[in-house]
């Protein structure tokens, strides 16, 4: 008989977090989704555990966060965040502090949707944050980190995001000609994003640290 797993998820309300709940409450390879948030998501599912959370207080929740898979999709913007330290505090601190009470408690995947072009040493604050978290969570004694970087992200967003949108029409006016080393910067529906989070979590392998780039995304994400 095969264990059925415990799935740990932060970042439910986002885009591909709430893609990434739908399918980890839809995959019988999880009997429990333990869902961390900020206020109730009211939806009632059999698998479903809310955890009203603090994100500036994890280590009281510890008790709760004992599971299989940890799925990080916290991420922000500058402009929606007020400042570039409140958008750290969200795509840097606290998947950090995640990575650090991982260690203590044994997950078996730390999962973590980052961005193409993530790079620590880029002079673009965003990439820089995001290439930051990368590297320091890598270097967290997990068994297993897997950090997927997706180009642009489609699909339907609550807020209104002006720059999303223009990037989003100029990719469908550009992608027939995204080819070759540009076809890596084609925009991804966060659906396939979250189903290759899911998916690259029960994949049989030895590495302890995985980027999974755009084409394997959508390869898993299929």
């Amino acid at each position: 008989m095969i264990k059925k797993r415990t799935a740990l998820l932060f970042g439910a309300t986002g885009l591909v977090g709430h893609y990434t709940l739908h399918a980890l409450l839809d995959d019988d390879r999880y009997d429990v989704v333990k869902v961390f948030v900020r206020r109730t998501l009211n939806l009632n599912h059999p698998k479903l555990q809310e955890v009203l959370t603090n994100f500036f207080r994890l280590e009281e929740f510890t008790d709760e966060m004992k599971g299989d898979d940890l799925f990080c999709c916290l991420g922000t913007t500058i402009k929606k965040a007020g400042s570039e330290q409140a958008f750290r505090q969200v795509d840097y601190e606290i998947p950090m502090r995640l990575g650090k009470l991982g260690e203590h408690l044994g997950w078996e995947n730390f999962v973590m949707v980052s961005s193409q072009g993530a790079n620590a040493n880029s002079r673009f604050f965003y990439m820089k944050t995001k290439g930051e978290v990368e590297r320091d969570l890598s270097a967290c004694k997990l068994n297993h980190v897997i950090i997927l970087r997706p180009s642009l992200l489609l699909g339907p967003r609550d807020e209104f995001r002006f720059g999303e949108l223009i990037g989003k029409i100029l990719a469908r006016l550009l992608t027939p000609l995204m080819i070759g080393p540009l076809k890596k910067y084609r925009g991804i529906h966060a659906r396939k994003v979250a189903k290759a989070m899911v998916e690259s979590a029960n994949q049989t392998t030895q590495s302890p640290r995985r980027i999974l780039e755009v084409d394997e995304i959508r390869a898993l994400g299929k």
